[in-house]
């Protein structure tokens, strides 16, 4: 496992996603994103299960307009925050790939197979 430092803690808000860019690997940069919600930092891989395409339509905007789920910018399938299930959209019952998340005192890192 390679370990990515994505951000300070308080860099992250609660209702906000971030994307990120991770180093370059054998099949390209790993693209991440985060959310927080109640006080928690999710992270998932930046794919969508339907198509493979990323789920952000702009920069750090990977939510609903209310912020309570994840949602593809591509066909608007619709994903939980806490689990990454899939509730809605072409890809109902499948999820997004988490990835797990470190605290330490500098902030935020993700752990992604090498």
């Amino acid at each position: 496992m390679k370990r990515y430092f994505l951000c300070r803690y308080d860099e992250m808000t609660e209702g906000q996603s971030r994307g990120f860019s991770l180093g370059d690997t054998a099949a390209g940069t790993d693209n991440v994103f985060a959310v927080m919600k109640d006080g928690e930092v999710y992270a998932y891989r930046n794919t969508c299960p339907h198509r493979g395409i990323n789920l952000d339509w702009q920069e750090n905007q990977f939510l609903d307009p209310d912020g309570e789920l994840i949602q593809c910018a591509s066909h608007g399938a619709l994903f939980l925050i806490e689990s990454g299930e899939c509730i809605a959209g072409p890809c109902a019952g499948d999820a997004l790939t988490p990835v797990p998340i470190e605290h330490s005192p500098e902030g935020l890192y993700v752990l992604l197979a090498e």
